[in-house]
């Protein structure tokens, strides 16, 4: 029996939750901050206890006898679950950071939970987990990132170590996301603007004659549909890819800007 805990239960804990539902070699254990919120805890712990999940009083309760802890909060709060973590883990236990965090977060988490005597692996999710759910590709890394994946795996995730140095991971996942989130960026503007002027059929034919191999109708409305859904959580996202960009030395600019685009265009 192998035993998870999952700290956050938003939409990527209740997705892998819903991926290990019904498997009798795995028993889920979740602690989310709604869970004590009067006016949203009864439908968290209602969708939680329809997965089969066990609802923590807190996150130690939840980590009590996992074998891995799964981070899934916000990249903002990822620094913070990662310190107070240190307080509850045991030596032997793996901590497995999926947020959406900079390399120097990363690495920042990795020393709190290293102080413990648990085992610290990051995580970066390389797609949106709606469409392939427990099967999304996932970057792990770390000294513990290949018994984390062989764990995980055998439940049917889809984990590839990708480095023993604490960051690489973290750093493929936000570089890329500066190409994916800023064309989301451009397309919702790109749109906007050219609506207001009554052109939109035509920049759509001019795009089609410049790049034939991609579909921009469905592309624009593909972004505005991200953009739209989960424009708050990818501009965090995005700040912590400036985070990366300013730590390097280079101008953060055209990420925050891009995180300004995401969130404005959220629909709360």
């Amino acid at each position: 029996m192998t035993r998870l805990a999952f700290i956050g239960f938003g939409e990527v804990g209740q997705t892998f939750a819903s991926g290990l539902s019904g498997n009798d070699d795995v028993q889920v254990a979740a602690y989310d901050l709604l869970f004590d919120d009067a006016h949203k805890r009864g439908g968290m712990i209602a969708r939680a206890e329809a997965l089969g999940v066990r609802v923590a009083a807190d996150a130690a309760d939840a980590a009590r006898a996992a074998r891995v802890v799964i981070s899934a909060v916000t990249a903002a709060a990822a620094g913070e679950v990662a310190r107070a973590a240190a307080g509850y883990l045991r030596p032997g236990q793996l901590f497995f950071d999926v947020n959406s965090a900079s390399p120097n977060t990363k690495r920042t988490a990795a020393g709190h939970v290293a102080a413990c005597g648990a085992d610290y692996v990051e995580g970066a999710v390389m797609a949106a987990v709606a469409g392939p759910g427990l099967k999304v590709h996932i970057l792990a890394g770390g000294k513990a990132a290949p018994v984390v994946a062989e764990i995980l795996n055998a439940l049917g995730m889809n984990l590839t170590p990708a480095a023993t140095e604490i960051g690489r991971a973290s750093a493929t996942k936000l570089s890329r996301s500066i190409v994916i989130k800023g064309l989301e960026a451009i397309l919702v503007q790109c749109a906007a603007a050219a609506r207001a002027w009554e052109v939109e059929a035509d920049v759509i034919a001019s795009l089609k004659r410049t790049y034939p191999g991609i579909d921009w109708l469905s592309q624009v409305e593909y972004a505005a549909e991200r953009v739209g859904k989960h424009g708050v959580r990818r501009a965090q996202e995005m700040r912590e890819a400036a985070e990366m960009v300013a730590d390097l030395g280079l101008d953060p600019v055209l990420a925050r800007a891009i995180a300004d685009v995401q969130e404005k265009g959220a629909k709360r």
